[in-house]
């Protein structure tokens, strides 16, 4: 270095800056799960949560959840809400350096349409090119909440699209990929024809593995931001801090709503019971609950009490809560509906059946199974003998229409209220396992996808669950006894900052990435 610099303060002046462009352009190693088993196929679904990596979608949520341009510039619907017209950026390139053309987002969607469903394409027509950098998007009737598919459907190039496209994906995403091998890790790197700006990462690796391999990565300091458990969450290692995300990542008592009159499904799976399918239990469910003891116990006290399946985002109504951890008031309610501890066995009787029923949660899920626990203790204080029991998903699916299921959603998706409650969705695989029907909430979810753009539906989201008078939330039907809603637990370097965060949808993990380009590193700066 002498050689090339008289002054010593000028040498020691440039090698700090020459850290300091190590520090920011060093690689990222991530241990988030989010594997995909099917591949980075959007087609087939990938994507839906957290950042697509190698896709741009036409639409993209911020932080607060408001829609903004991706690929498209400007979007604009129909009089009679059956028609977007979406007009491209000219600037946007796959990562082969091939142009992104309305074709490639006509041929998407239009694949998508055929692929069986793997995507919601509910009332989706056909995608129709209509100018250099413009094409139209088809529905059969108004469904506001399609703009979830704009904000989350990845464009794929029609001409190189495939059967290997999954493993070798082509994409105007941040990233390209380097290598993947399957439950291992992915490697990629930032997309030299990204419209987006620079990525301050030379690489991103993400980890696969079990749960403890990843806490050990961070306790050795190899990776820069791990998924953990609310359990391990706060005692990060040196050199990392805690980051609790809000989320909407919920979890509650899926409710069987009919009476059991022998009916079963096609597959033979039964219908119905007797006790939960009086309203007097659920709402006395609804009000006996102590959420705070319920997060405090499943959660570590990371969560927050849950009312509904939207809480805290813009389409939820938490007017149609009612009070929980009152189990006073859930007494009153059993007693007024006939609800009797006649024989002083500490559980009530109505009509010659007892008020009991189970609680099934996935076996292996801790957190369910500590929710199913806490829910019945705190239950038998007002006499209903609710059984916690643990079953495997292909147990649960034949016994979620006749027994309370703990089930979770949470989706930046205001359709996701349709799947759980229209009457239309009876039975629909985990769409509305507990057959709830009430026209004027389906009148209501009707309405809020006719709105003329996301804004204007919300009224109708929010009065389908408590309209003044009705709706599905615990101060109408109580269809559900929603429980807590999870936080998002990470271990992160303390030398990355990662920026705005979305409040996190179902599934704890991957949703992290959602502002990966955005990251930082700070030190060395």
């Amino acid at each position: 270095m002498r050689r090339f610099f008289k002054s010593t303060l000028l040498a020691a002046a440039l090698l700090a800056l020459l850290g300091a462009v190590t520090a920011q352009a060093r690689p990222l190693v991530l241990a988030v799960g989010g594997e995909p088993e099917t591949g980075f196929d959007p087609i087939t679904g990938w994507g839906s949560y957290g950042n697509p990596l190698f896709q741009s979608t036409l639409l993209r949520r911020n932080a607060e959840l408001a829609l903004k341009g991706d690929l498209a510039t400007e979007w604009s619907l129909s009089e009679d809400r059956t028609l977007w017209t979406i007009t491209l950026r000219d600037d946007a390139r796959f990562s082969d350096g091939t142009p992104v053309t309305p074709e490639d987002v006509a041929f998407t969607f239009n694949t998508a349409r055929d692929a069986g469903g793997l995507v919601d394409l509910t009332g989706f027509e056909a995608a129709r090119v209509t100018g250099p950098h413009q094409v139209e998007l088809e529905l059969s009737e108004p469904r506001i909440s399609f703009t979830n598919e704009l904000a989350t459907l990845g464009i794929v190039p029609a001409d190189a699209y495939g059967p290997n496209y999954a493993r070798k994906p082509i994409g105007s995403g941040p990233f390209r990929m380097v290598e993947w091998r399957e439950g291992e890790h992915l490697i990629v790197e930032p997309n030299p024809y990204w419209h987006g700006g620079d990525v301050p990462f030379e690489r991103v690796t993400f980890i696969f593995g079990s749960e403890e391999a990843a806490l050990s990565l961070a306790r050795t300091g190899e990776a820069d931001l791990v998924a953990v458990p609310s359990s391990q969450a706060d005692a990060p290692p040196n050199g990392m801090e805690a980051l609790h995300v809000e989320t909407v990542d919920n979890r509650g008592l899926m409710f069987p709503m009919v009476p059991d009159t022998g009916k079963t499904t096609e597959s033979g799976v039964p219908i119905g019971n007797d006790v939960t399918a009086d309203r007097a239990i659920r709402v006395a469910v609804n009000q006996a609950l102590d959420r705070e003891a319920l997060v405090a116990l499943a959660l570590n006290g990371h969560g927050r009490p849950a009312t509904g399946p939207a809480d805290g985002l813009p389409w939820g109504n938490p007017e149609g809560a009612i009070p929980g951890n009152d189990p006073q008031a859930a007494r009153a309610t059993l007693k007024a509906a006939g609800w009797q501890d006649t024989d002083n066995d500490g559980t009530r009787e109505k009509d010659g059946r007892d008020a009991t029923f189970s609680i099934v949660y996935p076996a292996g899920d801790s957190t369910r199974q500590a929710l199913a626990l806490g829910a019945a203790q705190q239950l038998r204080g007002i006499g209903i003998a609710a059984r916690p029991t643990g079953r495997s998903w292909e147990e649960i699916r034949t016994m979620m229409h006749s027994q309370v299921v703990v089930l979770g959603w949470g989706a930046h998706d205001p359709s996701e209220i349709s799947h759980i409650y229209h009457g239309d969705f009876a039975g629909m695989g985990y769409f509305n396992p507990g057959f709830y029907d009430n026209a004027t909430v389906n009148a209501h979810l009707e309405a809020a996808e006719r709105a003329p753009s996301l804004e204007a539906s919300l009224p109708e989201w929010q009065a389908a669950a408590w309209d003044g008078e009705t709706g599905f939330s615990a101060k109408g039907d109580a269809a559900w006894a929603w429980m807590v809603n999870l936080e998002h637990s990470y271990w992160v370097s303390e030398c990355l900052d990662t920026g705005k965060r979305q409040i996190h949808p179902h599934g704890h993990g991957f949703p992290i990435t959602h502002d990966l380009p955005d990251w930082r590193w700070t030190c060395g700066e």
